[in-house]
């Protein structure tokens, strides 16, 4: 019996640390913020992190889906946001850090929304 013991003690002694490991940061480049405006086809209000589709015109003209994030939704809603601050179709402009491996991915910081008022998502 104590052979059994032992195990289980040690793993749920552990189990609060893989909880608290698993958050993650984001990886990205804090050499300048990039700035993405497009249409908003999917707005996702969901833990761990809000999550914001747009269809950009890339330079060639061409469609690019990109993913703009925010933190978590208490801390959006602490600056103004809600579920329906804004919706497919929605044109806006996100500002934020993009991942830096290149992905089309962006720790937002704000974004214009399109009757041209600026929210944050961190506070002033």
């Amino acid at each position: 019996m104590k052979a059994l013991l032992v195990p289980v003690v040690i793993t749920l002694a552990l189990v609060p640390e893989v909880s608290l490991s698993a958050h993650h940061t984001w990886a990205v480049s804090h050499a300048q913020l990039v700035t993405v405006k497009g249409t908003v086809t999917r707005f996702e209000w969901g833990n761990p992190h809000p999550m914001i589709t747009l269809e950009v015109r890339a330079a060639d003209g061409k469609p690019e889906k990109w993913l703009i994030g925010g933190p978590a939704i208490n801390r959006m809603e602490a600056n103004g946001w809600t579920k329906e601050t804004v919706k497919p179709g929605d044109v806006i402009t996100g500002i934020g850090y993009q991942f830096a491996d290149g992905e089309k991915t962006i720790k937002l910081e704000r974004v214009i929304l399109p009757n041209g008022k600026e929210l944050l998502v961190y506070g002033s």
